[in-house]
C-alpha cells in the first residue's frame, strides 16, 4: 500500500522505531490472559495517610456552595442574635480562707480540713446547694418579685407562645407560695455561675438576668447570705458543743472531789507525807544520802590511791612534795651548796675545814627535806583514814534509810492508786473546762473565714447575646457544614476529577491532560491556535506517547473511551495532526463503524472506507484519501455495515495494520466506545497499544473499571490514560495552562523533537 503523497513506505527517523522493534510485548499477547496493573484496585494514596491536596481540590470545586452556606449561617446568626433578649451579668468577688481570722488564738469546734482541694470543693458545692438558693430566695423575697421572675423572651419561647398561646401569667397566679419559691430557687440556680480564680482563694460569683438591677441585687445578696449561712453553721456547731461540755464538766467535778477526799484521808491514816509529785520524805532522805555517799566514796578512792603511791615510792614524785615551797627552797639551796663544794674540791681537800662545813650544810638540808616528806606522807594517810571512816558511816545510814523507804512504799501502793485517779479526774476536768472556755470565747467573737472582696456593680453592657462570638461560632459551624457538604457531594460524585484519581483508582499512568474548552462550539478554533492550552495539551500528549514504551512511539494505536462523548474522536484527530506536524506519515482510520464522524471533522468523503476493505470489495489503496494536513492520510469508516463486529472479527483488519506499518510511521484508529459493544475490544487485540480517553467530572469510575476489564479480557495493551475536559479551576489543582506572552508555538517550530510538555 502506497501513501497518497508518494512518500516511501518507511522513513527511518530517530523518533520512530523500526518494525522489528515494534513487536507487541509478550505479556499482552500470551501467558496470563488477564494482565494486571500496579495498584489497580488498591487505594495507594490512602495508604500514605491524609491527602491534603485532595481535600483542597474538593474545597475549590465546591467553593461557591461553601461560601453560600457560610453566608447563610452568618445571616441566620445575626438575625437570631438581634432577636434574643439581652442578658446582663453581675459579679461579686468572695475570699474563702481555710481558717478564719483567729483573734484570740483559739480553735473552734469545726475540724480542720485536710486537703485544700477537698475543702474548697466542699465550699463550691455548698454555694451551689439548693438549700442556699432557697435561703437566698427567702431572704431577698425573690419568690414574689415580678422583676426577678420575668418570663423568658427568647426566640424559641416567642415561637412557642405564638403557637401554643401565652398562659404564663395565669399559671403563675394559680401556683402556691411554696411552688413559686421552688421555681424561683430553680431559676436562681440556673442563673448562678461560680468561677474560682485559679491559684488564689478568690471565687467569682456571677448572676445572669435580663434586668441589670436584679442581677446586681441577687449577686450581692448571694454573697451576704452565704457568709451569714456559714456563720450560722459555725454558731450551731458551737452551741451544741457548749451544751455537751457543760454536762460532762458537772459529772467530772463531782468525781474529782470524791477522789481527792479519799486520797487525803488515806495519807493521814498511813502517815504519808508527800513533798512533791511521786516523792515523799523518806525517799528524799535516801536520795540525799546516796548522793553524799557517792561523793565521799569517790574522794576516798582518790585519797587511797594517793596513799598507796606515797607508800610505794620515796615520795619525791608526789604532787604535794612538788608543790611545797619550803621543800623546793631547801632543794634549791642544796643544789647551790653542792655546786660550790664541787668547785672548791678542785682547790681544797675534803678534810679542809671549809669543805667540811659545806658538807655538813648539805647533810642538814637533806635531813630537813626528809622530815618534810615524812610530814606530807602522814597528812595523806590521815586524810585517807578520815574519808574511809566517813564512807562507813554513810553506808550504815543508807541501809537504815532503805528500810524506811521500803516500808513507805508498801504503804504508798494504795496511795498512788488514789493519786492517779485524782490526777486523771483533774486532767479531764481541766481539759474540758479549758475547751469550754475557748468555745465560749471563739463563739462570742463571731469571726468568719469568708469575706466579700468586691461587691457586684450594676452591669452596663449585656453579656449575651455576643454578636461577634455568635458570628464566630456561625462562621466555624457554617464552614464545617459547607466542608462536610462538599465532601459528601464529592463522595457521591463517582467521576474522575483529577489525574491522582485515575492513578489511585485504576493504577494507570496519565499520559496527557486536556483542558476543558471554554466553548464547545469553538473547539476547532482553540485547536487551530498553536498557543492555546488545548493545542499545547495535545502536543504534550504526543511527547508522552513518544516516551510511553521502551521502543518509543507505538506503531499502531487505538484511541477509545468507556462511553460516548468523552472526546476520543477529537483526541485522535488532534494527535494525528500533531504527529504529522513533526514530519511523521500518519494513517488515521475511523474505526467507529456505528457512528462515524472523523470524515466530517476533516471535511472528507465517506463514500468508501474501512467497511469496504473489510467486506473485500475494495483494496487498501482504494479506501484512503488525503487531508489538508501534510503527512496525514485518512481511511474513513465507509458505509455503516449492519453488523460491524463480524467484519472486525476477521483477519483483514490485522492484515490491514500489517500493511499500513510498512507504509506509515504510525497508524491511529479512532475506535468506538468500549461499553455495550464488541468492536473496541476486537480492535484493541490487534493493535500494539490502546489509549483510553476519560472525561473528567463525567465518566464514572465504575464504568471505566468495567471497560478496562473488557479490554483486559481481549488482551489489550493499554498504554495509559488521557484525562479529557479537565477543569483546573473546578478541581483546585495547579494544572493551569496560561502561558502569558511566551510563544510556545514558535518555540516548538525551532525544536521539532518536542514542543509541548
Amino acid at each position: 500500500m502506497t501513501p497518497h503523497n508518494g512518500l516511501p513506505h518507511y522513513d527511518d527517523r530517530a523518533l520512530v522505531p523500526s518494525p522489528q522493534q515494534m513487536g507487541v510485548p509478550d505479556q499482552y499477547r500470551g501467558g496470563n490472559p488477564y494482565p494486571s496493573y500496579p495498584g489497580f484496585g488498591q487505594d495507594d494514596l490512602d495508604q500514605k495517610g491524609f491527602d491534603f491536596y485532595k481535600y483542597l481540590r474538593i474545597a475549590m470545586k465546591y467553593r461557591w456552595m461553601i461560601a453560600s452556606i457560610l453566608l447563610t449561617s452568618l445571616i441566620i446568626s445575626a438575625v437570631v442574635t438581634y432577636l434574643m433578649t439581652p442578658v446582663y451579668r453581675a459579679t461579686a468577688s468572695i475570699q474563702i480562707d481555710r481558717e478564719s481570722m483567729n483573734i484570740v488564738k483559739l480553735d473552734g469546734v469545726q475540724p480542720e480540713e485536710g486537703a485544700g482541694l477537698e475543702f474548697y470543693q466542699t465550699q463550691y458545692e455548698l454555694m451551689a446547694s439548693r438549700s442556699l438558693s432557697e435561703r437566698i430566695v427567702s431572704s431577698l423575697g425573690l419568690a414574689g418579685d415580678p422583676q426577678f421572675n420575668v418570663a423568658s423572651t427568647s426566640l424559641v419561647k416567642t415561637l412557642k407562645d405564638l403557637v401554643l398561646g401565652n398562659d404564663g401569667a395565669a399559671e403563675q397566679q394559680e401556683q402556691s407560695a411554696e411552688a413559686l419559691a421552688k421555681k424561683a430557687a430553680d431559676r436562681l440556680a440556673a442563673s448562678l455561675n461560680i468561677a474560682p480564680v485559679r491559684g488564689s482563694r478568690i471565687v467569682k460569683v456571677s448572676v445572669d438576668h435580663t434586668n441589670p438591677a436584679v442581677a446586681e441585687k441577687v449577686a450581692n445578696g448571694f454573697a451576704e447570705v452565704y457568709i451569714a449561712d456559714n456563720l450560722d453553721r459555725r454558731f450551731e456547731a458551737t452551741s451544741y458543743a457548749r451544751k455537751f461540755l457543760e454536762e460532762r464538766l458537772q459529772q467530772l467535778k463531782v468525781k474529782l472531789e470524791d477522789s481527792e477526799k479519799q486520797l487525803v484521808k488515806y495519807a493521814e491514816d498511813q502517815g504519808i507525807i508527800q513533798l512533791g509529785e511521786n516523792k515523799n520524805l523518806s525517799l528524799s532522805d535516801l536520795e540525799s544520802i546516796n548522793t553524799k555517799l557517792a561523793e565521799v566514796r569517790a574522794e576516798r578512792v582518790k585519797k587511797e590511791l594517793l596513799w598507796k603511791q606515797a607508800q610505794a615510792t620515796d615520795g619525791m614524785g608526789l604532787k604535794e612534795f612538788l608543790e611545797s615551797d619550803s621543800i623546793q627552797a631547801s632543794r634549791k639551796l642544796r643544789t647551790e651548796l653542792s655546786a660550790q663544794y664541787q668547785q672548791k674540791l678542785a682547790v681544797f681537800k675534803p678534810a679542809f675545814p671549809e669543805m667540811i662545813q659545806v658538807r655538813n650544810q648539805i647533810k642538814e638540808l637533806d635531813r630537813q627535806i626528809q622530815a618534810e616528806l615524812g610530814a606530807i606522807k602522814q597528812s595523806i594517810e590521815s586524810q585517807y583514814l578520815a574519808s574511809k571512816e566517813e564512807e562507813e558511816q554513810l553506808i550504815e545510814q543508807l541501809e537504815g534509810t532503805k528500810t524506811d523507804v521500803t516500808e513507805q512504799r508498801n504503804r504508798s501502793i494504795q496511795y498512788n492508786i488514789l493519786q492517779r485517779e485524782v490526777d486523771t479526774n483533774r486532767s479531764l476536768y481541766d481539759g474540758l473546762l479549758q475547751r469550754y472556755k475557748e468555745i465560749g470565747v471563739a463563739g462570742g467573737v463571731g469571726t468568719n473565714n469568708i469575706s466579700i472582696v468586691d461587691k457586684a456593680t450594676r452591669p452596663i453592657f449585656p453579656r449575651s447575646p455576643n454578636l461577634l462570638l455568635n458570628l464566630a461560632i456561625a462562621l466555624v459551624a457554617g464552614l464545617m457544614l459547607g466542608v462536610l457538604a462538599a465532601i459528601g457531594l464529592d463522595y457521591i460524585d463517582d467521576s474522575f476529577k483529577a489525574p491522582e484519581d485515575v492513578e489511585r483508582e485504576i493504577g494507570m499512568p496519565v499520559i496527557g491532560i486536556v483542558p476543558k474548552p471554554k466553548n464547545v462550539a469553538q473547539i476547532a478554533d482553540e485547536l487551530g491556535d498553536a498557543r492555546s492550552a488545548m493545542a499545547e495539551a495535545y502536543r504534550s500528549l504526543r511527547t508522552g506517547l513518544q516516551f510511553s514504551t521502551s521502543e518509543g512511539l507505538p506503531r499502531t494505536l487505538l484511541v477509545t473511551s468507556s462511553q460516548p462523548s468523552e472526546g476520543k474522536t477529537t483526541t485522535t484527530i488532534s494527535l494525528a495532526k500533531s504527529l504529522a506536524n513533526i514530519g511523521l506519515n500518519v494513517l488515521l482510520i475511523d474505526g467507529d463503524l456505528r457512528n462515524a464522524s472523523v470524515h466530517k471533522r476533516l471535511m472528507c468523503s465517506n463514500e468508501v472506507g474501512l467497511s469496504n476493505y473489510l467486506s473485500g470489495s475494495k483494496q487498501p489503496e482504494e479506501v484512503v484519501q488525503g487531508t489538508d494536513t501534510e503527512g496525514l492520510t485518512l481511511m474513513a469508516s465507509g458505509p455503516l455495515p449492519p453488523n460491524p463486529a463480524e467484519l472486525l472479527n476477521g483477519a483483514r483488519l490485522r492484515s490491514l495494520l500489517t500493511l499500513a506499518k510498512e507504509s506509515f510511521d504510525i497508524v491511529l484508529i479512532d475506535g468506538p466506545p468500549v461499553m455495550g459493544l464488541a468492536d473496541a475490544p476486537l480492535q484493541s487485540s490487534m493493535v500494539q497499544s490502546t489509549l483510553l480517553v476519560i472525561a473528567a467530572n463525567e465518566t464514572r469510575k465504575s464504568t471505566v473499571k468495567v471497560a478496562i476489564k473488557r479490554l483486559q479480557y481481549a488482551r489489550a495493551s493499554i498504554i495509559g490514560v488521557l484525562l479529557n475536559k479537565f477543569d483546573a479551576n473546578q478541581t483546585g489543582y495547579g494544572y493551569g495552562y496560561g502561558y502569558g506572552s511566551f510563544d510556545y508555538h514558535s518555540y516548538g517550530n525551532n525544536t521539532q523533537v518536542s514542543s509541548g510538555g
